[in-house]
């Protein structure tokens, strides 16, 4: 999904296999989105659009659907094989299959359960699957991902949505006023000069922190900020941490 209506435009954030999203805008072959999921929107060629019925998307809207948790898999209906990444959505997933719209899938791989809550051992658990994974603008999966498409991601596998963005993510959860306070599964802001939040790391223990810069990355945490032990130096400034409780 583009900020604007051409290819050459900036990518605000990626659709995953089993999205829905209502169509809210046109211009020639550009249509705007609005994300049933986290609201984001954003610009896709037609090419890309695949429609569903008004009572699916209500379904859908309705519904906690499970999440992809292998690396990579596929569903198939026999004629279609279509990769899916870690993270996708599993559409009213009855344990063999999927459907969207009238249409169904086979998916055989292993999923999430929207139904049961996550433990912060689950959820640092499917973040280490996104070490090394480069970072992307806008992305949001393995293959390239940016700071809040990685927490945004990892959450929602675990069962609860975030907003897109690291500055509308830092409204939610309760304050850590300490970063020696600080758990496995705290989320830290940081903010730039002007004290805009700009970027979001997930704590992990011993005072670490993952985070998407340049790659899916382990770095130390303290009261400054972000210190990266291969440049020597800081590389973000530490706003506030947040508790969310799954």
């Amino acid at each position: 999904m583009r900020a604007e209506t051409s290819d050459k435009a900036e990518i605000v954030t990626q659709l995953t296999f089993g999205e829905c999203y209502e169509v809210v805008g046109q211009d020639g072959n550009w249509l705007q989105l609005q994300l049933a999921a986290d609201g984001y929107r954003g610009w896709i060629d037609s090419k890309q659009h695949t429609p569903v019925t008004a009572d699916y998307y209500k379904e859908w809207t309705k519904t906690n659907h499970p999440r992809v948790t292998d690396l990579l898999q596929v569903v198939s209906n026999g004629n279609v094989r279509i990769p899916v990444g870690i993270g996708c959505y599993l559409p009213f997933f009855d344990g063999e299959s999927i459907r969207v719209n009238e249409e169904r899938y086979l998916y055989t791989g292993k999923a999430s359960d929207p139904a049961s809550a996550a433990t912060t051992a689950e959820l640092l658990k499917v973040a280490d699957n996104f070490l090394k994974s480069p970072y992307l603008w806008g992305g949001k999966s393995v293959f390239g991902i940016d700071c809040s498409g990685f927490t945004q991601l990892v959450f929602g596998i675990c069962g609860y949505q975030l907003p897109r963005d690291a500055y509308q993510q830092v409204d939610l959860g309760e304050e850590v006023h300490f970063v020696t306070q600080s758990q496995p599964g705290d989320l830290a802001y940081f903010s730039n000069a002007e004290g805009r939040i700009t970027h979001v790391g997930l704590v992990l223990e011993g005072q670490k922190i993952m985070h998407a810069h340049g790659e899916v990355r382990i770095d130390t945490l303290d009261h400054n900020g972000i210190y990266n032990a291969d440049r020597k130096r800081y590389s973000h400034n530490l706003r506030i941490i947040k508790r969310i409780h799954l």
